[in-house]
Parts: C-alpha cells; structure tokens; sequence
C-alpha cells in the first residue's frame, strides 16, 4: 500500500519510523522500507479566499446587475442634436417662404435640443443615472419634473408635438409683425380663467372685436392690437367688450385684472384664427416641444431680410416664443450650450429668466448672449454678424 498523509507524519506500511540519519538495516529479502519527505497538502485557490470576501464579491455583483436593469425613477437630459433654421431637416428646407421675396445666407442659426431617457416608454437604469451624475453635460432629475405622472408614450408624444406646431405659429406671427407686416386674427374665446377679471361676462365661442378703454374704442383685427391696449392699460379699469355672441354683436363690462408688470389682463383663454399676409411653411421631424420658437422666428427673419444678417457666424439658441414677441424659459439649458459647442456654434443666445443656469456652467468655446425679446434677439443676431458684439447682455 502506497503511503499516506497523516497530520505531520508519514507512515510506511509494516515498518517503524525511519530516519534518514541512522537508517535500519533489512531482514534478508525484504525491501529496504521507504523513507518521505512532507510535501503540503494541495490547497484549492477558493479555500485560500476567506468566505466573507466571497460573499461580499457576490453581493457586488448582484448590485451590479441590479445597475444594468433595474428602471430608476429618474429622468436623465442629455444633448441632443441641433438643427439650422437657415438650412434642411432631412433633405427638406426646415423654412419655406411664399408670397415674398426671400434672401440666402452663408451663417447659421440653430435651434438646439435635449435628449430626455426616462420617460414613458424609455426607462433608464440605475447605472445610467450614475453616469449622468458625474457627467458635467448631463443632468438627472425626478422623472415626474419631466413628464406628468401617469402620462403614456403616445400622449408624451402628442403633447410634445402640440406644444411644436403652437410654438411655430407663435413664432410666425411674432416674425411677421416684428418686421411691420399686418397679421389680422379673430379672436375667438376658447376659456374664461375662474378667477379672471371675465368670469360670469364673458363666454365660450364669444369673438372680440373691440375694445373700449376711457372711452376710446379700438378694433382689435389682431391679437397684437389687443396686446398693446392692454398693456398700456392700469390694472382695474372699467373697461368694454365689444363680442360677437352666436352672430350678434353685445357689449359686455369687464374690470381688468393685473398682468404683474402694470398692465392689464382679462382673463380669457384665445384660440386666434390669423390671415397671414406671407405664406410660412416649417418643416422638421423627430423633434417637439416649445423651445425652438426664438430660432424659428429669427429664421423667418432673416430668410424675409436683405443681407446676411448672421456674417457667416454660426449662431445657437433657445427660448420659447410667445405672440407678443417675448422669450421665455426653457428647460436643459446646460445641455443645450454643450450640443451648441459639439456643433460649431460660436455664439449662444439665452434666455434672460434662465441666467441663473447658464452662470457657472458654460462650456468653454462659446459666448452666451442673454435675451428677453424677439427685437432684443434680432438685434443680437445682427451685432454678431457685422462684428458689434462685444457689447452684448451676458448672463451674471
């Protein structure tokens, strides 16, 4: 029999312990009994790891599978990409004049994007909001800041879509009006505010045809027209509507409300139909929201504008537009200048209410310009073209 391990010691069969200093002598024919040296006894690597480790490397992972699958309730903006007014949108021209003589351009003005995973129908991962937290171009932020709570795909998708055609007839109108053209409007009544200075006076389907103000009436063919009486006009004035209720003409006595900067409001929720005096046609795909308004404003401004107002510049931006021509605030602003720079852009227009975003988080390569209007934004546009722009509005 072969020998075997025991403890420290090493046995041989039928013999007693041998040692190799004084080796005994063996009976005549018999085999001289074998002598071993120990040799340690095999150890697996597993039996050299203790047990809490690999216990501890199993949890690890385990979380790491939990990061690559597991839905995080997170929303998480990152650049998107950006598309020139001035130029195609899938081998289309985004902007389409009729009607009125046109003007080419060597610039550009790009309306940016943001890239939003996390939503309905696309939900991130823990390790992908981890990723977004130690990128300084990206942000994570509460899914439900992002997207109502309950909202299906498709309904993100048809809300995303309103808000981008409102924004280009917003845009179309303001355009138009900035550059002196007529845009006439009825004004048709599509809500009254609860608590608005109309309530109990005025009604659905109601048209506004004027407006009489310490005994000056105006007509009000267009929705700017409105706007301006109404802004020069102190909030609480006992003021006349003149409406159109299912096809005869009444007078109705409203109070206006505040509209917080010294004007006046009245309350209503306006659903216009406008007679465009220049046919505008915009066409992109693949992208929704409001935030493009501005750019596509100071696209049609500059396709209806002699010269190259841009100087062959390659100018970005955002702000939503509304149809009195003031821009306003937009969400993903940080990763907005960040898709600005990736493309080109040298100059970033802003708006003025999301300065406190932009201070501390431009990224290197570009200038921000802030804006708060349509006119402030054409102005900026054309400083930049002709070399004026040192003396352009930053954020601070």
């Amino acid at each position: 029999m072969d020998p075997v391990h025991a403890g420290r010691r090493t046995v041989a069969e039928n013999v007693g312990m041998s040692s190799p200093s004084a080796p005994s002598t063996p009976p005549e024919g018999r085999a001289a009994p074998r002598t071993f040296e120990m040799i340690p006894t095999p150890t697996h690597v597993w039996d050299r790891v203790p047990a809490a480790a690999f216990v501890l490397g199993l949890v690890l992972a385990v979380l790491l599978l939990l990061c690559v699958v597991v839905p995080a309730p997170y929303a998480v903006r990152m650049p998107g990409p950006t598309v020139d007014t001035l130029g195609e949108s899938d081998g289309v021209a985004l902007i389409t004049v009729r009607d009125a003589p046109t003007y080419p351009t060597d610039g550009q003005l790009r309306l940016t994007t943001v890239s939003v995973a996390g939503g309905p129908g696309y939900p991130v991962s823990v390790g992908n909001v981890v990723r977004g937290w130690l990128n300084p171009a990206v942000s994570v932020v509460p899914r439900e800041s992002v997207f109502p709570e309950g909202e299906t795909r498709e309904q993100a998708d048809e809300r995303s879509q309103a808000q981008m055609t409102s924004s280009q007839t917003s845009a179309t109108v303001a355009a138009l009006e900035s550059l002196d053209y007529e845009v006439p409007a009825t004004l048709n009544v599509a809500g009254v505010d609860d608590d608005g200075a109309s309530v109990g006076v005025v009604e659905d389907e109601d048209v506004i045809t004027a407006i009489t103000v310490d005994g000056v009436e105006t007509p009000v063919d267009s929705f700017s027209r409105l706007t301006d009486v109404l802004r020069a006009t102190p909030p609480g004035t006992a003021a006349t509507l003149t409406v159109l209720r299912d096809g005869a003409e009444e007078d109705l006595a409203v109070t206006t409300g505040d509209d917080g900067d010294g004007g006046s409001t009245l309350g209503v929720l306006l659903d216009p139909a406008y007679e465009f005096p220049v046919d505008v046609d915009i066409e992109i795909s693949n992208i929704g929201g409001s935030s493009a308004g501005t750019m596509f404003a100071l696209g049609i401004m500059d396709r209806l504008t002699p010269g190259d107002a841009t100087g062959g510049e390659i100018i970005a931006g955002t702000g939503t537009m509304d149809l009195d021509g003031n821009v306003g605030p937009i969400g993903g602003i940080v990763q907005k200048m960040n898709g600005s720079v990736r493309d080109g852009a040298r100059y970033f227009l802003a708006p003025a209410d999301n300065c406190d975003e932009v201070v501390g988080n431009v990224p290197d390569g570009i200038r921000v310009v802030r804006i708060a209007t349509l006119d402030e934004a054409w102005a900026s546009v054309q400083a930049i073209g002709d070399g004026s722009a040192a003396d352009l509005p930053a954020c601070s």
